[in-house]
């Protein structure tokens, strides 16, 4: 039998990098080896949701289970963002 897992990914991956790629703009005192240590920071500080295919996942959450991973995101990236430049001393110019 042949397995494959090249679809399995953390479901919250994408989203967070999209938003630190998005919000990077926020920060131009930050290195891109900095931003990658943001995007790190906040996918720890989230769950891990690992899906095959995004769109499944989002089929099955509800309204109210989808504003609270939007919650839930931009908590983590807040965090994230806030902890990365206290760690590197660097501040938004």
């Amino acid at each position: 039998m042949v397995y494959t897992f090249e679809q399995v990914h953390n479901y919250y991956e994408r989203l967070v990098f999209e938003e630190v790629a998005r919000q990077a703009v926020d920060y131009p005192g930050l290195t891109a080896e900095m931003l990658a240590d943001v995007a790190c920071v906040a996918l720890n500080r989230l769950p891990a949701r690992y899906v095959r295919h995004d769109v499944d996942m989002m089929f099955y959450l509800t309204e109210q289970e989808r504003h609270a991973i939007e919650l839930s995101l931009d908590e983590s990236l807040k965090f994230a963002f806030a902890f990365v430049q206290q760690r590197s001393g660097k501040t938004t110019e």
